[in-house]
Formats: structure tokens, C-alpha cells, sequence
């Protein structure tokens, strides 16, 4: 990354990432208008639903009891709703579904969570955010992920162009890189934190497109959830 991406933090982040914020927060308020998405619609947290049956088998190995969203959009995704697996409705609301205590949402762009989050979290997930954001950016942004997390942290990425588009035109997935360039960049940072456990499933989408599990978590595979 060199010399001029590791001078970048939270508190100095790259030019692109402020150009980057501000157009997101824009759509947060205006809604997607290239698509005719409404402001509700857009960003909503609906990433995370295909991703949860994975942080629920590491809230389960780790004894997770708080769980920072990180990049969690506007939330939707923890209100009540019936979630069944192999089409039987067991739980009412994603909190309920990993049995855990407390989770806090973290958008940088959406003005309710925005926020820095305070302290640490047993787990912190980060649900396709990660090809969202510069490649100058990434070292601080996933030590970030790290240093808020005491047992775990996981991600999902988006190895491939978004079919969003920013109002400037751009694609929204500005970084789209293989799956071992992330490896990279997370192992880098895994290094500092021993005792964390963390998981990364870096997937494209199209005729051949698949996923490719990172990370030192392991553990069978659960069946992923539906909205009954």
C-alpha cells in the first residue's frame, strides 16, 4: 500500500474518501435516483441477511454477547421480522436468531449511526462495506474492524462491479479486487490481534462466480435463513 496509504486514519482519511462519504450520505437522503430507488430502500442493511447464518456459528464457537455492525447502512435489518430456516419460522428478529444481548450500528454515512462507536464488542461484522471504500483506505478501515473487537470479526466482500451506481456516475464498489488481495490486507491486520478469531467470505457474482472462505475461523457450516 506504501508510505501515503499507511498515513491514513479515521482522523485523515484520503481526499476520495471524503469525496466517497459525502455521496453516500447523499443517497442515504435523496435515495438511489439513477435506479428510482427511494431513500428508504436504499442502503437499508439488506446485505446482511445471506451473511447471518455465519456470524451466527461464530457468536456460537466465541460465546458472543455484542456485536458492532460496522457499515451496517440504516439498520433495517435487526426489526422484528420472521426468520425461517429450511422454510420453518423459528426466530423473530436477527437478534434473536444469533442470542445475543446487544448490537450497535455503525454507518459513517447514515446520520443516526454516525457515530464512532465507543469501546469494544465480542464480534464485529462488516457485511459487503469493505469494496465500498478506497484502496488507500482499507489498512486503517479493517484495523478498525480489529481493534473494536474482542472474539471476533467478520466480513463479506464483493470481489466484483456493483450494479449501483453514485450520483456522480461511478460505480459503487470503487475497489474490486481477488480474493487474495483481501486475504492480504485482513491477515496484515489479524496479526495484531492474536486472540481474535475472524472470518471473510469474499464471493463474485455472474456465470462464474463462487465464494472463497479466508480467515482462521472454522467450524461446519449452518443452513443460511429467509424472511418467512
Amino acid at each position: 500500500m506504501g508510505k501515503a496509504a499507511d498515513a491514513h486514519s479515521r482522523q485523515n482519511p484520503s481526499a476520495r474518501y471524503r469525496r466517497l462519504l459525502d455521496l453516500y450520505r447523499e443517497m442515504h437522503v435523496r435515495g438511489e435516483l439513477t435506479r428510482g430507488i427511494a431513500p428508504e430502500r436504499t442502503f437499508p442493511g439488506s446485505s446482511l441477511l445471506p451473511q447471518a447464518h455465519h456470524v451466527r456459528r461464530l457468536v456460537a464457537q466465541t460465546g458472543a454477547r455484542s456485536i458492532l455492525d460496522y457499515g451496517s447502512g440504516k439498520g433495517s435489518q435487526y426489526r422484528p421480522l420472521q426468520l425461517a430456516e429450511n422454510g420453518v419460522a423459528r426466530w423473530g428478529s436477527v437478534q434473536e436468531y444469533w442470542g445475543v444481548e446487544r448490537i450497535v450500528c455503525f454507518d459513517p454515512a447514515y446520520e443516526p449511526f454516525s457515530r464512532p462507536p465507543q469501546g469494544r464488542f465480542d464480534g464485529v461484522i462488516c457485511t459487503d462495506v469493505l469494496e465500498h471504500c478506497p484502496e488507500p483506505d482499507l489498512p486503517w478501515i479493517i484495523a478498525e474492524l480489529f481493534g473494536f473487537a474482542g472474539r471476533f470479526v467478520f466480513a463479506s466482500i464483493a470481489c466484483h462491479p456493483a450494479v449501483k451506481r453514485l450520483p456522480n456516475g461511478e460505480n459503487a464498489h470503487c475497489t474490486v479486487r481477488p480474493p487474495q488481495f483481501w486475504a492480504e490486507l485482513l491477515i496484515s491486520a489479524a496479526n495484531g490481534h492474536p486472540g481474535v478469531l475472524w472470518e471473510a467470505r469474499a464471493y463474485t457474482k455472474g456465470s462464474e462466480g463462487g465464494e472463497i472462505r479466508l480467515g482462521n475461523a472454522a467450524g461446519i457450516e449452518l443452513s443460511p435463513v429467509a424472511i418467512a
